[in-house]
């Protein structure tokens, strides 16, 4: 739980400004279309159209969205029931007892959950034993629980008061009957799963999961258990977008890697266009064999921005084709990872219907000076912790592109605004809880 003092914009404002979208405001930096973190995500999601509705198994229905709100149209209990095993009284009949003055009632029956009789009936001098969840015979106000109590022949000695309605539930005191109990757009959480259980639904409607087909890009790049060359590296990003993509519970699959042509790249962005969403790593800078916005070109990709004023990641395409959203992400691992948090999960979650779709955010005491450079609003790879109910964060070390590790270890990203020229020990910084659930 994040204490309520903490709490600051959420990450679909973390830029200092609100700017509105509009594609003749975006402005041109070395002919590239450069748009802010703000900008970048309003189109994404507004592009981002959620899916249709299927029905599910409940056994399957564990972190899916809620296509349609839940109503109840049961109460439970259905009874007022007992939340102990004891006996039902009337709690007058218990005023002072003790132990060293108990209160002796006759024992008049039993009842128990499922199938009890209704008929039992509590009168003035007398108990029923009860067991959990059955319900309160008529006559009776108050279960007192067996520790409280001795029974012999026929009758049990009360050795403390009970108060009127004492571990008693009411009739519809978990659920009551016309109550929304899930709303459409919520994620479903176990005990999520367990109110449809109780609500007798074997199957729920959820929205649709997204396709998502994942491509990596280069001549640099070596699969697993392939032969490197001199200078090719491991083709970190499918593996990591792959489990980040599955994370959020959509549906990946990986098309291998396009090698540095044009044709290449058409081939597996065409296969990949037969999922909702796309997305490719590497390719989009200004190099020589960046060429992956040319096959976007020639297949018709409308391209709505090549790049976001932000660090890391700035080299990051999004366009659409039939509905489809394509996203080109940066080569490096960590503004790959960085891109898809800020960017793909947003859209992944609304074209799966969520109505939550926002990182935490918080505000946090930087443990340590930081060097920064001013000009791009900047994600910084931290380690949060908390210490008497404060937020304190440090930085999980080198913050170059390159170096995995320190995303690895990191469970916020340290939100620093583009006019920030240093960060001092002891201030405070906007931290994103990026292994929380969204608000």
């Amino acid at each position: 739980m994040i204490p309520e003092r903490h709490q600051v914009r959420a990450a679909s404002r973390l830029e200092e400004t609100s700017a509105v979208w509009s594609r003749k405001a975006a402005r041109r930096e070395k002919g590239s279309l450069t748009v802010s973190v703000e900008e970048a995500r309003k189109v994404i999601l507004d592009a981002a159209r959620p899916l249709g509705g299927e029905s599910v198994s409940v056994m399957g229905a564990f972190d899916r969205i809620l296509y349609e709100d839940v109503i109840s149209d049961i109460m439970i209990p259905p009874l007022d029931d007992s939340a102990m095993d004891g006996y039902a009284v009337i709690a007058e009949d218990t005023l002072g007892a003790s132990r060293s003055n108990p209160v002796r009632l006759r024992v008049a029956g039993e009842v128990r959950a499922g199938g009890s009789n209704l008929t039992r009936r509590v009168s003035r001098g007398t108990a029923i034993r009860i067991m959990t969840g059955a319900p309160i015979p008529r006559g009776a106000d108050s279960v007192i629980r067996f520790e409280e109590t001795e029974e012999e022949g026929g009758y049990v000695k009360v050795f403390s008061e009970s108060a009127k309605r004492g571990n008693c539930k009411c009739a519809g005191e978990s659920i009551g009957k016309g109550e929304t109990m899930l709303r459409k757009g919520d994620r479903l959480k176990s005990a999520d799963v367990g109110i449809l259980v109780s609500l007798n639904h074997d199957t729920i409607r959820v929205y649709k999961q997204p396709t998502v087909s994942i491509i990596s890009t280069g001549d640099e790049l070596a699969e697993i258990g392939e032969e490197s060359r001199t200078g090719q590296t491991r083709n970190v990003n499918a593996y990591t977008l792959y489990s980040e993509t599955k994370r959020y519970n959509a549906l990946p699959q990986y098309l291998g890697i396009a090698r540095d042509t044009v044709e290449d790249m058409k081939e597996k962005l065409l296969e990949a266009l037969e999922s909702d969403v796309v997305i490719s790593t590497g390719g989009v800078s200004m190099g020589k064999y960046d060429l992956v916005k040319q096959a976007y070109s020639e297949l018709d990709v409308e391209i709505i921005f090549e790049s976001i004023r932000v660090k890391p990641g700035r080299p990051c395409t999004f366009g659409t084709k039939d509905g489809k959203l394509i996203f080109g992400l940066p080569g490096y691992p960590v503004p790959t990872l960085t891109s898809f948090i800020q960017f793909v999960r947003p859209a992944l979650l609304r074209m799966m219907g969520a109505n939550r779709i926002d990182k935490p955010v918080v505000n946090a005491v930087l443990e340590e000076d930081v060097a920064i450079r001013s000009g791009s609003l900047t994600f910084l790879r931290g380690c949060f912790t908390i210490k008497n109910g404060d937020f304190y964060v440090s930085t999980t070390g080198s913050q170059k592109s390159s170096v995995l590790s320190s995303m690895s270890r990191a469970n916020c990203l340290m939100v620093i605004p583009e006019a920030t020229e240093e960060l001092r020990a002891g201030q405070r910084v906007a931290i994103q809880l990026i292994d929380h659930d969204e608000v």
